[in-house]
């Protein structure tokens, strides 16, 4: 495994009402069938929000059309070591469909299983987050 982690962008598109998109991964990766929020690796030379904009386009036919930087996390999977670079998007044309053949489900409160490692303490994190936006709109 090399020293040098891969960089990921990583969209969590959120809805007015808080409930965010997870998608699940396709037959064939590492990981298959478990739940995470869409994104890709960054190609050289590609900044992580132009990334995140081509991967959204890539795998669910959406143009993002703002988006803010959240945080980031470094995980070390068997497979892979990885730098994710989270944004949230509260913006955004189109409906998400599944064009890589993966399923995806809005979630509120996340229910879903397996989830992805890595996306797991920011659910945690996302939630209160939402609390705060709800707390400071009342």
């Amino acid at each position: 495994m090399s020293a040098k982690p891969v960089d990921v962008a990583v969209g969590i598109l959120m809805k007015a009402n808080g409930d965010v998109l997870l998608g699940q991964r396709p037959a064939g990766k590492p990981y298959e069938g478990y739940w995470e929020f869409p994104g890709g690796k960054v190609e050289p030379d590609e900044s992580i929000l132009d990334a995140l904009k081509r991967e959204f386009v890539e795998e669910l036919g959406i143009q993002v059309l703002t988006a803010e930087p959240w945080c980031g996390v470094e995980h070390i999977y068997p497979h892979a070591h990885v730098r994710l670079h989270f944004y949230i998007s509260r913006e955004w044309q189109g409906e998400p469909q599944s064009l890589e053949g993966q399923a995806f489900a809005w979630q509120g409160s996340v229910g879903l299983t397996p989830l992805l490692p890595a996306t797991i303490p920011l659910l945690e994190w996302l939630d209160l987050l939402r609390e705060d936006e709800v707390s400071s709109a009342a």
